[in-house]
């Protein structure tokens, strides 16, 4: 699957992961070949994968404080949460915040939480086939995962 196709189906969001519109989104995927799925969900690993560094993940939750007015840090949860919602929001918000952080900030509000796209690729390939699926891409698309964008965290 190409980059203009993963992000014309996460068009079909309407720039938010509500659980309506990632089943939305899993029933249109479900309905092209099984390759288009696995192409989805390998864009879909890549472009959170791209988002895990360092600079995105120590911004605090913007709506959210700590103990004595101290910003509230992001749990790893909560950050993939947040690539989520940015994916979510489309390809221009997803290439913009790369050059400006600040634009990655609103996504950290509990208010965006994106965690239904996560589901997408596995409920679209259970409509389109039957069968659960245990898959793997070939990135990783989990919270410190990405070693060059954490440099304080390689080995």
């Amino acid at each position: 699957m190409t980059w203009a196709d993963f992000w014309a189906l996460i068009v079909t969001l309407n720039g938010e992961a509500t659980e309506e519109s990632c089943q939305h989104l899993a029933e249109e995927l479900s309905r092209r070949p099984v390759s288009d799925i696995v192409g989805f969900a390998e864009r879909h690993a890549e472009a959170l994968y791209r988002l895990d560094q360092e600079k995105f993940g120590t911004l605090p939750v913007v709506d959210l404080t700590a103990r004595f007015g101290s910003p509230f840090p992001q749990s790893s949860d909560g950050f993939l949460y947040a690539r989520c919602a940015a994916v979510a929001a489309g390809q221009a918000v997803w290439e913009s915040v790369f050059f400006d952080v600040d634009k990655f900030a609103p996504y950290t509000s509990s208010e965006h939480d994106g965690e239904w796209l996560l589901y997408v690729p596995d409920k679209a390939y259970e409509l389109a086939t039957g069968e659960e699926w245990g898959r793997l891409t070939r990135y990783c698309f989990e919270s410190y995962s990405n070693r060059d964008g954490w440099p304080a965290l390689r080995d």
